[in-house]
């Protein structure tokens, strides 16, 4: 059963994908079937520059708990760091 649960943010930030290094504008984060990944359903993440056609796109397809660790990673990451380098 899929959720249609969707959410898109602006980001900033850069992505590398199979033409190279591209600015990452939007990011989409939605649990549907993946493409790739051998599951029946994952977490997707798909990080583009709106302003570029499909080649300006990077996809991730995470199982739940590798989207978890990731997710809190990426926290415990930025906790780590001293509040001024936060600010740049």
């Amino acid at each position: 059963m899929c959720t249609y649960q969707t959410e898109r943010i602006a980001v900033e930030g850069s992505a590398k994908g199979g033409d190279g290094w591209f600015r990452a504008t939007d990011a989409i984060v939605y649990f549907d079937h993946p493409v790739h990944h051998p599951a029946g359903h994952a977490l997707m993440i798909d990080v583009l520059d709106l302003s570029k056609p499909a080649g300006g796109r990077v996809g991730l397809e995470l199982d739940p708990s590798s989207a978890r660790a990731m997710a809190e990673a990426i926290l415990r990451t930025l906790e780590g760091v001293p509040a001024g380098l936060l600010d740049q």
